[in-house]
């Protein structure tokens, strides 16, 4: 192994300063000196003078920047937190400044789109998994980086905050990615775990925030635990059989980043995708919703994504698919769920 890597004298990178690449900047920085990036120069500014990204606390020994070319020489180890819309852009920014040598983690819980050139979602009738990429694959597309990880899990960024107790999962095809994980963010209150299923880790915390905008909606609806305990449940059914058809392993949706995360974010007012179902429950409509939020909710994208993907295979998603129509085809959330009640479901478990 290159003794450059995993130098403990060499800073540790993070790309993106939203809530949740804050949180992870600054748990970083009780371990290691830590250089984050931003694009905004008033950001930086801040960050760097005030010790604060958009009113939230940084780390006073956290150091920002806006060159990329500067973080990765002084990284070896890059934790990538970018919502996913702009995440392929600010990755081929990187990319020239990229070596085989990086290791690159990603926390970002959505999925890009590789379409023919000058084409849309719009464009397309249906699309095969050809044509969806997973952040990991963004990466390994896009750089010359080799050793990629990802972070998931239950993990909402205000609770992480407080310091209070939570964990998470690494996942990489290379176990030396996990073990640098779990060194750099293992702690007492942390708990680091270890998956070489990347795909089906990557896969359980984009398909579950489909799940969480319709328990959101559920809530809203001021409908009860039974109702969460029978979308919660049946909404697992439906993200196994959709990660299978995406590529992931059962091991990896019953496990921290799949069932784990799929019951915090349907539970939680803390989660930005329970926040839009619950909102439009209430009345406001998308375009409402999503001119307040102050950071994207992935799910909303995945939808759009994912319905078109079933759409294509001629398999049945009953959950995604209603909801898609609630979000973009002004269906009623009462009908969706009327709907569903009636669905043919025969079987209560018939994935094992």
């Amino acid at each position: 192994m290159d003794s450059k890597s995993f130098s403990k004298k060499k800073s540790v990178g993070v790309v993106g300063m939203g809530s949740f690449g804050t949180v992870i900047a600054n748990m970083l920085a009780e371990k290691s000196n830590v250089i984050v990036y931003a694009r905004r120069p008033e950001l930086v500014q801040e960050i760097n003078t005030q010790h604060a990204a958009d009113g939230n606390p940084v780390n006073p020994t956290i150091e920002a920047t806006v060159n990329p070319e500067y973080l990765c020489e002084s990284c070896d180890v890059l934790f990538f937190m970018v919502p996913s819309a702009g995440f392929q852009e600010v990755v081929k920014a990187f990319s020239p400044f990229l070596h085989p040598y990086h290791i690159v983690i990603h926390g970002t819980k959505g999925l890009c789109l590789n379409l023919p050139k000058g084409k849309t979602l719009a464009d397309m009738k249906k699309i095969t998994r050809e044509n969806i990429l997973t952040m990991s694959e963004v990466i390994l597309k896009e750089t010359v980086v080799v050793r990629v990880g990802c972070l998931a899990g239950p993990n909402l960024a205000k609770e992480l905050s407080k310091g209070q107790p939570a964990a998470t999962v690494v996942a990489s095809r290379f176990n030396e990615v996990i073990l640098e994980g779990q060194r750099l963010l293992r702690s007492d209150k942390f708990q680091v775990y270890g998956n070489s299923d990347i795909i089906g880790v990557e896969l359980s915390g984009v398909l579950k925030n489909i799940i969480a905008i319709a328990a959101g909606a559920l809530a809203g609806m001021g409908l009860g635990e039974n109702a969460r305990g029978l979308l919660i449940s049946r909404g697992m059914v439906e993200l196994i059989y959709l990660g299978n058809a995406l590529g992931g392993s059962l091991k990896s949706f019953i496990g921290l980043a799949g069932i784990g995360d799929l019951v915090a974010t349907c539970s939680s007012t803390l989660s930005r995708n329970y926040t839009v179902g619950f909102r439009l429950a209430q009345g406001e409509t998308l375009d409402q919703i999503i001119n307040s939020m102050e950071e994207v909710a992935e799910g909303i994208n995945t939808v759009k994504l994912i319905k078109t993907f079933v759409e294509g295979t001629g398999m049945r998603a009953p959950i995604t698919e209603n909801l898609y129509k609630v979000l973009f085809e002004d269906l009623k959330i009462e009908e969706a769920l009327q709907y569903l009640m009636k669905y043919p479901f025969s079987v209560d478990v018939d994935f094992l």
